[in-house]
């Protein structure tokens, strides 16, 4: 039955309030044991995580060039509800929004200034390289992990009409037993993940706002002070998430592209232009010209290298597994009426350029402050590395309020879309989850991003986000398999419609 809670819900909510109460009352050992867990699943199965990410994305370009691209996601007759400016503000909102503004300056300038992936740190090599592996963290390959969950949870429940929930997209695979307590399991899995994966970027958005004010401002950088953000934050995205999908996520995906555009645009004015737009070009020639060995790359016989896959791209990978079934479940929600190829071209390719036209504006113009002399970016915490960057360019304080504002927006839609994606997997699938159930997970994330801050800050969500990915993976790779035989298997219905929408266009 629609919209009642399933046995899901109150085991998720066991486990999460466990985590919550033993992060609470013994910090220091969920942060330990995290972390134990976090460098035994990267040391010994970093292999895995660049073989399936780059499986998902080769995947995915199969689709969009087979004749199974053809293949609506709905009924032939069905229309698209959102119009491509407000289906890309809704992608990008929900797929990456905190993260690259935290990201946006940091990371770029600690590939260059001090954690080079293969160059001389400060070199002319480790710029292009610092530039290249950005992209490589946050294109193609993210948004391939997205589509995967998206595409075949939008196939399955467009096309076939099964429940929105990751294990109907099993049954092709195991039949009845999806329905029972395997099926459970395999929702609980994804439950879990999410609210870790959601938390984690929530912890992110926190500590950045914090150290906005703390560069900004004479306020701390304290627990305290994070603590008071996320609970401003939920009440405010318990208030979008009361409007429901239309209203409020919606309007803040908009209102999130117009204050991302706004500071986008400003930094490309203000900022060493000439050098942004030759980055931007020259990092996409280096980036697909590389791209096949980064994918596979694992320097097994360099112990410092190893550990810079580790740290960053299997922790990269790790994060957009754990955010998969919130981000897929959210986009295949919002995507009904494309056609497939439609639907994987708009998903890897859109946000991939938005990501890296963002990253060369704001990494190229940290890296310039970084390279003249002008601060040592690298001396600042991470979360303050963007806002010295703006103390460098004129309208600064203008940029860091305007960049605030925007973690705070994206803060609340990625909330809001978490909160309307877990009541659905914890009702049946229900499109319209009941808005109690959406303000019970909305409390458990917040309570849960706190709880990882507390005890071990970025380090202990970084651990955290890595645990609670791992068992998804594998969910993943079945829903790849079992979308693939459903495909098969529905070949000649598939190629009736086709032949109906043929009719219907000419």
């Amino acid at each position: 039955m629609m919209n009642k809670v399933t046995s899901v819900f109150w085991i998720t909510l066991a486990i999460a309030l466990l985590s919550v109460v033993w992060g609470a009352v013994a910090p220091g050992n969920l942060g330990e044991i995290t972390g134990s867990i976090q460098t035994y699943i990267s040391v010994h199965f970093g292999w895995y995580y660049l073989l399936i990410v780059t499986g998902f994305v080769l995947f995915c370009l199969y689709m969009i060039i087979s004749p199974y691209g053809k293949i609506k996601l709905g009924k032939p007759s069905d229309k698209p509800d959102y119009s491509y400016p407000t289906w890309f503000a809704m992608l990008f909102s929900a797929g990456m929004g905190i993260g690259l503004v935290f990201w946006g300056a940091a990371e770029p300038t600690t590939f260059f200034a001090s954690d080079a992936p293969l160059s001389e740190t400060g070199s002319d090599a480790a710029l292009n390289e610092a530039m290249r592996f950005v992209y490589f963290h946050w294109g193609v390959h993210a948004w391939g992990i997205y589509a995967i969950v998206a595409l075949v949870l939008a196939y399955f429940k467009f096309r076939r009409g099964a429940p929105a929930l990751i294990s109907s997209t099993l049954e092709p695979l195991f039949g009845e037993k999806m329905k029972g307590p395997w099926g459970k399991l395999v929702d609980v899995i994804a439950v879990f993940a999410t609210i870790v994966g959601v938390a984690t970027t929530l912890g992110f958005g926190a500590a950045q706002i914090n150290g906005g004010l703390t560069y900004l401002t004479s306020i701390e950088d304290s627990f305290g002070i994070q603590l008071t953000i996320i609970l401003i934050v939920t009440v405010l995205f318990m208030m979008s998430a009361y409007t429901g999908l239309s209203k409020g996520i919606k309007y803040l995906s908009n209102t999130n592209m117009i204050l991302a555009g706004l500071l986008l645009l400003v930094m490309l004015i203000v900022g060493p232009t000439l050098f942004i737009l030759n980055m931007f070009t020259d990092t996409i020639g280096a980036y697909l010209q590389n791209l096949p060995g980064m994918s596979f790359r694992l320097a097994p016989n360099s112990e410092e290298s190893r550990t810079w896959i580790n740290d960053w791209t299997v922790f990269y990978w790790a994060w957009w597994i754990a955010w998969s079934p919130f981000v897929g479940i959210f986009i295949a929600r919002v995507s009904k009426g494309r056609t497939i190829r439609e639907f994987l071209s708009g998903v890897l390719l859109v946000p991939s350029a938005i990501g890296f036209l963002w990253f060369s504006t704001f990494g190229s113009s940290a890296i310039q402050v970084q390279r003249s002399g002008d601060a040592d970016l690298t001396q600042l915490a991470t979360e303050q590395v963007l806002f010295g960057s703006f103390d460098n360019y004129p309208l600064g304080l203008i940029m860091s309020i305007i960049a605030m504002c925007l973690i705070g927006t994206f803060f609340i839609t990625s909330a809001d879309s978490a909160t309307f994606v877990l009541g659905m997997q914890t009702t049946n699938g229900s499109l319209t989850p009941p808005t109690m159930v959406k303000f019970v997970w909305g409390l458990i994330q917040s309570s849960m991003a706190a709880v990882l801050l507390y005890s071990g800050g970025l380090q202990a969500l970084q651990n955290a986000l890595i645990s609670a990915a791992f068992p998804f993976s594998f969910v993943m790779i079945l829903m790849v398999v079992s979308l693939y035989k459903a495909l098969r298997a529905d070949k000649k219905a598939i190629e009736r419609d086709n032949e109906q929408m043929e009719k219907d266009s000419a």
